[in-house]
């Protein structure tokens, strides 16, 4: 359903995309940028996807990039989209977003997933500096995350007898609010029971998005925080004043999801131009076109209305947060990304 208002709530996931040519700074300041704007415009929050090792995904360090982002916006809510729980320590997660929260009260999401965002020799990269969260302890460590990140912090019962008083920050008048990511049944049903809002990820996993939704409404336990069940979902995004500047602009993500299924090697985020001077084979473009059909292309009134009324199939939605996947011609400057720019000032005033 949409707002009270009528109006359809937009947020942002931003990945910190890296294009041929574009070094970390340019990547990191372009997507600094594109906050500033989701700011002014009205947007409601944006996050910063955690991602490891990858070419063209700058976005890393939620936490880092969080907290600039803060720095340079005054109203949006920022957060991570999320933080991937098996590469951290519940306690160092929630002492990052407590000082957060101390930092910009009222205005830090933090968003959990139980998928490391990488592959196995990362993920054994990131747990070398001790345990970590494995993915099974992931609803235990959830909850642990809640209760260290309280103003009441949380006690360790030893087996031996005694307790040890553990607190995520010194004296917490607030804490950011948590959602659980996924794109299955697992983190919905977890969800549910925990009585915390939720985020299908449908920008990358569709199918399954009515079983999802279902599940999560219909088993949700009421909390002191969220009477009733919150939810929102993603969705790839690219708007443009024309169809076919926005088709052209899709081609560097599709084809980049594309070269992911098809196992070719990553690379940097190629421009619209690298793509349509070196056309894809079969079997990558029978995947650039099934990914196509369930992005959201086109002028911003089209756009608009389909995302309305994909909101509108689910009760609990209000919200769709947009990926901003417009891509750069070569001839744009590489400390900006004016596809990105576009599609969320022409959204938002197709949406308003």
């Amino acid at each position: 359903m949409v707002s009270a208002s009528g109006s359809l709530a937009l947020s942002v996931l931003d990945l910190v995309p890296v294009r041929t040519g574009q070094s970390s700074q340019q990547a990191v300041a372009a997507s600094m940028r594109l906050a500033q704007l989701a700011d002014r415009l009205g947007y409601r929050r944006y996050w910063f996807a955690e991602h490891h090792n990858m070419a063209a995904v700058a976005s890393t360090t939620p936490p880092v990039l969080i907290a600039t982002a803060l720095a340079k916006t005054e109203n949006i809510k920022v957060g991570s989209g999320g933080v991937m729980l098996p590469n951290h320590s519940p306690l160092i997660v929630a002492e990052q977003f407590a000082a957060l929260e101390a930092i910009a009260p009222g205005r830090v999401d933090l968003g959990l997933g139980r998928a490391p965002g990488s592959d196995p020799v990362i993920t054994q990269l990131l747990n070398r500096s001790g345990a970590t969260s494995e993915a099974q302890q992931f609803p235990q460590n959830v909850q642990d995350i809640v209760q260290i990140m309280g103003p009441e912090g949380a006690t360790v019962r030893f087996t031996s007898g005694g307790t040890y008083d553990v607190r995520a920050t010194p004296a917490a008048e607030g804490s950011p609010e948590i959602w659980l990511l996924g794109s299955s049944d697992f983190s919905s049903q977890l969800a549910a029971q925990l009585g915390l809002p939720y985020v299908f990820a449908n920008h990358f996993a569709g199918a399954g998005i009515e079983r999802a939704m279902s599940l999560y409404v219909q088993g949700y336990q009421p909390s002191e925080r969220h009477p009733k069940p919150v939810s929102f979902v993603t969705a790839n995004v690219v708007v443009a004043p024309t169809a076919e500047e926005a088709e052209q602009r899709a081609l560097p993500q599709l084809r980049q999801f594309a070269r992911m299924r098809t196992n070719k090697p990553m690379r940097a985020m190629e421009t619209v131009d690298e793509v349509l001077a070196n056309p894809s084979d079969a079997l990558e473009q029978s995947f650039v076109d099934q990914n196509r059909a369930t992005w959201f292309i086109g002028t911003p009134d089209d756009v608009a209305s389909r995302l309305t009324a994909f909101a509108a199939a689910y009760d609990v939605v209000d919200e769709i947060m947009v990926v901003p996947m417009g891509g750069s011609y070569e001839r744009e400057p590489l400390d900006e990304t004016p596809g990105r720019t576009q599609t969320l000032e022409l959204l938002s005033a197709a949406i308003a």
